[in-house]
């Protein structure tokens, strides 16, 4: 309103406070309603979740979903009461059901209490955090480290500090939801790249590189649904040729690959320099809860004086994490062995499957194989037919893969047997054999 219009509402004896308060009925913006604004059932999300529930109960697809487990969750599982053997666990190399890492997670908690009692930057700091940074460092070959309280915010909030509006992010499009979300929280410029596609990725960056200043390329040392490994040495030469940083996500392959286990640097035989950002989950190998950082000083001091969710405004990680987390790292070191028998069970569950017949996409080297049905409705047929048959794994399904890319997803672990595995292959087999045709309704 103008200076005018205001003293010419004066002398007319109006109350100029509808108009200061923006709630004049001439101006008033009408708020449109409807229930799916403010109503959780009627959001979309809820509406898409109540039909595959509903799709589920009419084919009998509900009974291996939220079953609690017995015991550990090892080889081999107790769901209520029934004993299966287990790919639906990634705990890789049985340690979170080791009496060793047991036990360290026991004296952290007599020694520290259940919690730290705060951040890490006030007075929740504890020498097990620094022990295990240490620890990283000393078997990478990293110049520092940051633990921090979970494996997926760790991921999220480091990306999410790094990248700035005049930034780009160039990504593998297979990588993981946790990487995503960190690339969302950012304003940066964000592109992807075709699995494993090396020239594409040259090719963005020869076309985008110059109109940025920080440019992130993330990939994964093990893709979690197809079980593969990237080129990180290409990576590495891509990246430097065009003065770029490279962020690997070791979630499922930091104490799977490589001669000793010890993920991608030891799988390739590289210096952890040539990678800027060495990214690890601890719920996967380590058999505990958390996730860690390691590179060069600066990077770690900026994670760890600035990056909120890395270890500012939030909690530490717990005693009984760390410490658990620690002695399986130490494990890692001094056996090797059980990341080799990880290693040999899957090369034998690929062998036996592709002489079945069945088809384990590009799967190779690590502890993650998919069996690719190409449909949804016969990945999780098979799934509830192999429950009854004593073996537990679950179907990935779409949004998490494409349409056609459907399946039962296997994480091999270092206590399987190939007894275990032959009749799991027997199962499979005998079972796609006799699959129902697809309804198309998933």
């Amino acid at each position: 309103m103008s200076f005018k219009d205001s003293i010419e509402r004066l002398k007319k004896g109006m109350n100029l406070a509808p108009m200061e308060s923006g709630m004049n009925p001439e101006n008033e913006r009408t708020i449109p309603y409807q229930s799916a604004f403010s109503n959780f059932a009627d959001f979309p999300e809820y509406k898409d979740f109540t039909t595959m529930q509903w799709y589920y109960e009419n084919q009998k697809y509900t009974k291996n979903q939220f079953l609690k487990h017995i015991g550990s969750s090892d080889a081999t599982v107790d769901l209520e009461g029934r004993k299966l053997i287990n790919y639906s666990s990634y705990n890789y190399l049985a340690l979170a059901c080791d009496e060793r890492v047991k036990n360290a997670a026991i004296r952290a908690v007599e020694t520290f209490g259940a919690s730290t009692g705060a951040g890490r930057s006030i007075t929740g700091e504890i020498d097990l955090h620094q022990e295990f940074e240490n620890t990283v460092c000393d078997v990478l070959g990293t110049e520092d480290a940051v633990v921090s309280v979970g494996g997926y915010s760790t991921n999220a909030f480091t990306i999410g500090y790094l990248c700035r509006p005049q930034d780009l992010i160039i990504y593998d499009e297979l990588i993981h939801n946790s990487a995503i979300v960190g690339c969302k929280m950012t304003s940066s410029k964000r592109l992807s790249f075709p699995h494993n596609d090396y020239e594409t990725l040259d090719r963005l960056l020869a076309q985008n590189r110059n109109k940025h200043e920080r440019v992130l390329i993330l990939a994964e040392g093990v893709y979690s649904m197809d079980g593969d490994i990237p080129d990180v040495p290409r990576l590495i030469e891509i990246k430097k040729r065009h003065k770029a940083l490279l962020m690997v996500d070791e979630a499922h392959s930091m104490g799977v690959i490589g001669p000793n286990g010890l993920g991608v640097v030891d799988y390739f035989g590289l210096n952890a320099s040539d990678i800027d950002i060495l990214y690890g989950s601890m719920s996967k190998a380590f058999g505990t809860c958390g996730g860690y950082v390691a590179g060069p000083k600066p990077l770690i001091a900026i994670l760890k004086n600035y990056a909120p969710g890395v270890l500012l405004y939030g909690a530490a990680p717990t005693p009984a994490n760390t410490a658990a987390g620690l002695e399986s790292l130490r494990i890692m070191r001094a056996e090797p062995e059980r990341a080799r028998r990880v290693q040999a069970n899957a090369a034998y569950f690929i062998e036996k499957a592709r002489e079945a017949g069945l088809n384990t996409y590009n799967s190779r080297d690590s502890g993650v194989v998919p069996i690719i049905t190409r449909d949804s409705e016969v990945a999780l047929w098979l799934s509830i037919q192999l429950f009854d048959l004593g073996i537990c794994s679950f179907p990935m399904l779409f949004p998490i893969v494409p349409r056609d890319k459907s399946r039962l997803r296997f994480f091999l672990n270092t206590n399987h047997t190939k007894e275990q595995i032959d009749y799991t292959i027997k199962c499979l087999s005998d079972c796609l054999a006799k699959a129902p045709k697809s309804k198309g309704i998933m």
